[in-house]
């Protein structure tokens, strides 16, 4: 008897969460219970790009999650103060008529722009069950206010914007096997994107049998650059720029730049070609040499002060990636989470700028790498009447400060001045409402005055921190308890559909999000319109089909297509590289810049410049420049908090999904990172309790001494759920409690990566 007859059934299903990946999981049920889940088990020997698609520890360990002690499984109704996490049950009618009471009620008085959906990705990848089931009803009920940005790329989106004019315009990550010489800045597959549906496979395969040098610049010595590198550079947070400009001017007085490229290609590297209107010593060459404004030359040792890297390796550097070619210099998301990521990214994809990496192949733009992608439908939700939008890092202050949320000082779109604040907030799937946004005391107060945001609706799988704060917390049902599709290509360069099935009943009253929706939408009249007479697994039915227009040898019969499960497409030997067209006819191909170049100055960001109102010590410049920002080294709060913080991404959790799962965190205990040149002096430890500080807020962690953080630095993952004591204090290393709100200046992107902390060996924790 093979395995598999010992089990009742064994079904597709996958893990949605938003590390990049949608991996394929098979579920082995038995008496209607889960007992085990297993990775894919198709394309074994195959060719790259049809291979198995292994889930990561993450996802192997979903049974954990669906049978949590913490399962949400009825309805809930909050009782007490927002956040005192105290609800009575109640039953689904009662639920839903609440919620379209007050639905109906604020729409009356405040209008549509004060209903708000948060950015959440803890449900990702599904098609039936995606969080803009929420937008279709919002949508057919005069719609909601907007949001543009996500808090992983609001900077380095727009940094590619006012550069490219475009977006993920990255070569493939296997191109780099094509490459002389390979620098990420930031750039961590082998622990964000780790399983065989993530990059970290294509990092693999480009490195098989390839002679290509990697270098990794990064505070912190990870996965990637101990599994991958030949050299790790360790940089003091948020100065890459000005590593970037160090590198420049060895480049520029060594003539190691790619003039014909910069001629012919580029919009503001000498005064030849800058716009006409600009004045004189405005351009990019002139600021690195120290001949623009500020009159300071941005040598080596002027970069080596503020990085941290000796002055001999930046010079070093420089000629290594002056010299290389084709050289692929990549940046992860990390380097742009910060107070001045914007200018951090564009500063980075100036190395491949100015020595004509771009448009190549073994090149690359200096943006993250690309991905394969494959263009299946999603689920349909109509336009939206409401065009007013918010950057999505900025929804606390839509609640709290709405009266002072203008265009030119926030980058509100749409109108001037935001004309509601927030009063209905729909939650679905995310944590972000508390624990994954910034300044969480913040966060508390905003949320915790009911006569701000009247209603929070939050639909989840398990009362997480942020459910604490909600008004009706809805039981949603897990993956393995619906019927969807998953569509797989951002994270690896291949193309997957996964047709995911219902593995056990729904537990307890749990309900898809879209029969809640329908559930509110049959109360406030849209029924019909929102479901269109479909059930939820009549819709999944309706949406293969749609797929098999795009794809037509998927298989006619949709019964036919569920007994296989999983289709995979390869790339077709077909390489990305990024802005190839440009690179070989500029004048056919012209990028959607206002110049149809690339804008080394950007004319754009001269204007807003001078229209948008900025806090002090906030900088938009043409160029991509370097500036300290708070937060960090030399500001006045150093002295008090001499640490730098950053926040990494952990193998234990995808940002805070899975973050209560008792074998991952065996696995992979959550803990500080901290040097032993900063541990030592504070009588720290490795595996000491320490509180860690700041005038934000305080956590509680244990500490991983370790030289694979750089001294100065101290790096905490990001995704611990907050959990406070009586006193308010987080005792679970939630790094949020000392994070800032103060946006990014262009993006109004988070800037979670920059911050100044103290920590000392925890009280409790012998001695004290």
């Amino acid at each position: 008897m093979s395995e598999e007859n010992i089990y009742d059934k064994v079904v597709w299903s996958s893990c949605n969460v938003n590390c990049g990946s949608r991996c394929p999981l098979r579920v082995y049920v038995k008496d209607g219970n889960i007992l085990r889940v297993g990775p894919d088990n198709t394309g074994e020997g195959g060719p790259f790009g049809t291979h198995e698609i292994r889930a990561c520890l993450r996802g192997r360990g979903l049974r954990e999650w669906v049978y949590s002690p913490q399962r949400l499984l009825h309805p809930l109704k909050r009782v007490g103060r927002r956040g005192e996490g105290n609800f009575v049950q109640i039953s689904w009618d009662e639920a839903l008529d609440l919620i379209a009471d007050k639905l109906r009620q604020v729409i009356d008085i405040h209008g549509n722009e004060s209903v708000f959906r948060i950015y959440g990705t803890g449900n990702l990848g599904g098609v039936v069950s995606a969080r803009e089931q929420i937008d279709r009803l919002m949508n057919l009920l005069g719609g909601q206010l907007g949001y543009y940005n996500t808090y992983s790329t609001a900077q380095i989106t727009h940094a590619m914007h006012y550069t490219y004019g475009a977006k993920d315009c990255g070569n493939h990550l296997t191109d780099t096997a094509n490459s002389k010489l390979v620098v990420f800045f930031g750039n961590n597959p082998a622990e964000t994107r780790m399983s065989g549906g993530g990059s970290v496979r294509d990092l693999v395969v480009s490195q098989q049998g390839s002679p290509v040098r990697t270098i990794v610049i990064d505070p912190r010595y990870t996965d990637t650059a101990s599994c991958f590198a030949d050299e790790w550079i360790p940089i003091r947070p948020g100065t890459d720029a000005a590593l970037v400009n160090g590198l420049a001017y060895v480049l520029i007085t060594e003539d190691l730049v790619d003039k014909e490229f910069l001629d012919r290609y580029c919009v503001g590297y000498d005064k030849t070609t800058m716009p006409s209107d600009i004045p004189p010593g405005n351009s990019y060459k002139d600021y690195i040499l120290g001949q623009g404004p500020d009159g300071l030359a941005k040598t080596p040792a002027w970069a080596s002060a503020i990085t941290g890297i000796p002055l001999e390796r930046i010079v070093k550097l420089a000629r290594e990636v002056g010299t290389a070619k084709p050289a692929y210099i990549a940046q992860g998301w990390g380097p742009q989470r910060h107070a001045n990521g914007e200018q951090t990214a564009r500063a980075i994809c100036m190395l491949a700028i100015l020595t004509g990496n771009v448009g190549i192949r073994g090149g690359n733009s200096g943006d993250r790498e690309g991905p394969f992608g494959i263009s299946f439908p999603t689920i349909p939700v109509g336009d939206n009447p409401v065009k007013t939008a918010i950057p999505t890092f900025l929804w606390t202050k839509a609640i709290a400060s709405h009266d002072n949320f203008t265009d030119l000082g926030d980058g509100l779109k749409g109108r001037e001045r935001l004309q509601s604040p927030i009063k209905f907030l729909w939650s679905f799937a995310s944590n972000t409402l508390v624990n994954q946004h910034s300044d969480i005391a913040s966060t508390q107060r905003a949320l915790g005055d009911t006569g701000l945001c009247e209603m929070i609706v939050l639909i989840d799988n398990v009362m997480t921190a942020s459910a604490r704060y909600a008004d009706i917390v809805l039981p949603g049902t897990s993956s393995f308890e619906e019927s969807d599709l998953c569509y797989q290509g951002y994270a690896v360069e291949m193309g997957v559909l996964i047709l995911r099935q219902q593995a056990i009943e729904p537990l307890g009253e749990c309900r898809t999000l879209y029969d809640i929706c329908a559930g509110v939408a049959r109360r406030m009249g849209v029924e019909e319109e929102f479901t269109e007479s479909l059930t939820h697994d009549q819709w999944v039915e309706y949406m293969y089909h749609q797929c098999r227009r795009l794809r037509p040898e998927l298989p006619e019969k949709y019964l036919d297509a569920i007994s296989q499960g999983v289709f995979k497409w390869n790339r077709g030997g077909q390489l990305k590289i990024g802005l190839q067209a440009f690179r070989e006819n500029p004048a056919e191909a012209p990028l959607n810049t206002p110049s149809g170049k690339i804008e080394i100055f950007s004319k754009q960001l001269w204007d807003l410049s001078k229209s948008w109102i900025l806090p002090q010590g906030d900088q938009i410049t043409a160029l991509p420049e370097y500036h300290a920002t708070w937060g960090m080294p030399g500001n006045s709060d150093a002295q008090k908090y001499p640490l730098q913080l950053v926040g990494h991404h952990y193998k234990q959790s995808t940002h805070s999904s899975y973050a209560n799962n008792p074998w991952l965190q065996e696995a992979a205990p959550h803990s500080l990172w901290i040097n032993p040149l900063d541990a030592e002096p504070r009588g720290i430890r490795h595996g000491d309790l320490v509180r860690v500080y700041n005038q934000f807020g305080q956590t509680q962690v244990r500490a991983k001494v370790t030289p694979r953080i750089m001294s100065g630095v101290m790096s905490l993952p990001q995704g611990a759920w907050y959990s406070p004591d009586a006193k308010g204090n987080d005792q679970g290393g939630c790094i949020n409690t000392l994070t800032n709100q103060r946006p990014s200046p262009v993006a109004k992107g988070n800037p979670q990566h920059t911050n100044l902390v103290q920590a000392e060996k925890a009280c409790g924790a012998p001695p004290c």
